[in-house]
């Protein structure tokens, strides 16, 4: 790839005639985004230097941005952030036409379909914990014995101990917690991903491809389960949002 001017590609749609989306490219220079037109495949794109967009939180919101947007009206293939081609000849030939029957095939499979986000984490870990020690007798007792030792030396390997057995515990805990939520969701939906979760208190970091006609379906299920956990469990659902999840075009020059 040279330096100069290109074209940032967000996504790929099906649509046989060139229409514009607003001045909301990316690179905060007000770059009209639109579609660049293949027989009835089209590819989202601004105007962009060749250049490597640094991740940064303005970025990905403006890349978000415009897909969200396209989605509004089409159903969308998320393209890999700062992808940028040479110019449309470029573009037509190496993405839409060498792969115009793959993304046809993917759009398609698609269609009537979003992704729904969802997140769940404990709210309050010392109750957490409180409640692990409680429910396991072993660990129950350790921490009764360790409260009856003098030995200074002892007491502090009883110590470790302990958080090490309540650490085990709560990793089983987070993933059986887990499972009971995505078994009452999964149902609902036609495919998932469980992202990774880092941290004590995250639980679930999950996307879900849902028929559109059952979101609402979805939606009542995820009130439904706010309800059921109260304060305990915090629940964080967003959507819809293009299938990231599902699929990432990757255009390899």
């Amino acid at each position: 790839m040279i330096n100069g001017e290109g074209e940032y590609i967000y996504g790929i749609i099906k649509a046989k005639q060139k229409r514009e989306f607003g001045s909301i490219g990316i690179g905060g220079r007000g770059d009209i985004v639109y579609t660049l037109c293949y027989r009835d495949l089209a590819a989202v794109v601004s105007s962009s230097p060749i250049i490597k967009y640094p991740v940064t939180r303005e970025n990905s919101i403006a890349h978000a941005r415009v897909l969200e947007k396209v989605m509004e009206e089409y159903t969308v293939l998320p393209v890999r952030y700062c992808t940028i081609g040479e110019n449309d000849d470029v573009i037509i030939e190496k993405v839409l036409k060498n792969r115009y029957r793959e993304f046809i095939d993917l759009i398609t499979g698609l269609e009537g379909k979003i992704e729904l986000g969802v997140r769940a984490f404990w709210t309050d870990m010392n109750a957490i914990f409180a409640e692990t020690i409680e429910e396991n007798m072993p660990i129950k007792q350790l921490k009764e014995e360790i409260s009856k030792e003098t030995n200074i030396q002892r007491q502090y390997a009883g110590k470790i101990k302990i958080g090490q057995m309540v650490q085990n515990v709560l990793e089983e805990k987070k993933k059986r917690e887990a499972k009971e939520l995505l078994e009452v969701l999964k149902p609902l939906s036609l495919d998932f991903r469980e992202n990774r979760v880092l941290g004590d208190m995250n639980l679930v970091n999950a996307a879900f491809l849902v028929a559109r006609e059952r979101e609402h379906e979805f939606d009542q299920k995820m009130q439904e389960l706010e309800k059921v956990y109260g304060k305990r469990k915090k629940l964080k659902y967003f959507g819809p949002v293009p299938p990231y999840n599902f699929v990432e075009v990757v255009v390899i020059w």
